[in-house]
């Protein structure tokens, strides 16, 4: 009765729905089977992460209010997620708060060195990276070059989608090659 009075934002549906898309773009077997991201709790977090930080550059570049309003919901409707898993995994109520702050803190440091990885040429700054968060490696890791090739593709469809298109509620390209 209380949302029907004070509603909801209408970002938050959008928001909800670009999360559900996140979600299953981050579970495709294919990144973990062929491109060799580890099937663990911490390899599906660093895909999650990589998703919503695409999507986030995608609406922030609008440089518009409603493409930051939608970009900060998806961002609470990732950690609001977070928070909830972890209660289910058994993490204590003083424990989750932590948590969630390095988690936070962790999401930031990863979008900035993927939008500066991805706006230079070539994929040695971007496989550096993915090497780092996402195998916990060397910037050599042998994985990351394949994993490089995906976030561009996703990349260049969401670019070729635009943020505009999110905003209006489509779904995120998300398909690579």
């Amino acid at each position: 009765m209380l949302n029907g009075l004070f509603g909801r934002k209408p970002e938050k549906a959008r928001a909800d729905a670009l999360y559900r898309h996140v979600v299953a773009a981050a579970r495709s077997p294919h990144l973990y089977a062929e491109l060799g991201v580890p099937d663990t709790v911490e390899g599906r977090f660093e895909m999650v992460i990589l998703h919503v930080a695409l999507i986030v550059l995608q609406l922030q570049a609008l440089e518009t209010e409603e493409g930051k309003a939608l970009s900060q919901t998806l961002f609470d409707t990732m950690f609001d997620d977070f928070d909830a898993a972890m209660r289910e995994m058994g993490v204590g109520d003083s424990g989750v708060g932590k948590k969630i702050r390095f988690m936070a803190e962790g999401f930031y440091g990863r979008a900035e060195a993927l939008q500066k990885a991805t706006a230079t040429d070539g994929n040695d700054e971007l496989q550096t990276v993915l090497a780092r968060n996402v195998f916990n490696a060397e910037a050599d890791d042998g994985r990351a070059p394949a994993l490089a090739l995906y976030v561009n593709s996703v990349l260049g469809g969401l670019q070729a989608q635009g943020g505009a298109a999110l905003l209006k509620g489509e779904a995120p390209v998300f398909k690579a090659g």
